[in-house]
């Protein structure tokens, strides 16, 4: 299955969750409590690693079940503005998060980091772009199209562009981009055959789908904004404790090892 189709299904599944889970558990004929649900907005980076979180967290809390909706982060944010239904927020920029406080939807002792992002050129096996040379790679003629993440709502789009720009090169490629809705449709360009080279989330280049389907080189953290990735426990929340919770987990020592596994720094 690909990543976009994979995405649209959890979008799908998530917005669902999101509009019909709003009172959280409910009790059961029997008088159990159901398993209250916590209704995530995530980064589309993260759909592989929160992936791994939510089995893990399944193990640990059955009490608890992640509805997840992935996409942009400055989307999300917009969409937030507009009132909508989840209990949090994984954002792969930390200021969309801040701004959130700042408006007044959500409370600062709310606010934490997760993660810090990594950035890759990554080709397909039997592409005829070699990515091991980098954001050199971009210039070879046959980059004739090079996906990234649309820079106006994406994070990833814009440390790609910002890469470009510190590299030099970015008036060479900027004809030749191909803006994905979110970093995993960048991918899914690139893993289609659609782009024969992208630059994406290193998260991304080790999933499953990906990790043996072609090659990458990391971009210098110095060629673009360190990638600060944060979240918010809404203050709209169903249920504030379960989604404390989800993020106490993910920021714990095996949310944290998976994070890892992705290619993420663990901010200090």
């Amino acid at each position: 299955m690909r990543i976009l189709a994979t995405l649209a299904a959890c979008a799908c599944a998530g917005l669902l969750a999101a509009c019909a889970g709003a009172a959280g558990g409910t009790a059961t004929a029997s008088g159990a409590d159901e398993p209250t649900t916590v209704r995530i907005a995530a980064a589309a980076d993260l759909k592989f690693a929160l992936e791994d979180v939510r089995v893990a967290l399944a193990a640990e809390r059955p009490d608890l079940v992640l509805a997840t909706t992935y996409g942009s982060s400055g989307t999300f944010y917009q969409q937030l503005l507009n009132g909508a239904p989840f209990d949090l927020y994984l954002s792969a920029d930390l200021a969309y998060p801040r701004q959130l406080v700042a408006d007044g939807l959500a409370r600062e002792a709310d606010l934490f980091e997760y993660a810090v992002g990594r950035l890759v050129v990554w080709a397909p096996t039997g592409s005829p772009v070699d990515p091991t040379k980098g954001l050199d790679a971009l210039l070879e003629p046959a980059a004739t199209r090079v996906a990234i993440a649309n820079p106006e709502h994406a994070p990833y789009g814009r440390a790609a562009v910002a890469a470009m720009t510190t590299r030099g090169i970015e008036d060479d490629v900027a004809d030749r981009l191909v803006l994905g809705e979110n970093v995993a449709q960048a991918a899914e360009f690139v893993l289609s055959g659609n782009a024969p080279v992208g630059v994406i989330a290193l998260s991304l280049a080790l999933s499953p789908e990906m990790r043996d389907a072609g090659r990458w080189a990391e971009v210098p953290l110095d060629l673009f904004p360190r990638l600060e990735q944060g979240g918010v426990v809404m203050g709209s929340a169903a249920d504030a404790g379960a989604a404390a919770a989800v993020r106490d987990f993910l920021l714990g020592e095996t949310g944290r090892g998976i994070l890892r596994d992705y290619g993420f720094f663990l901010p200090e």
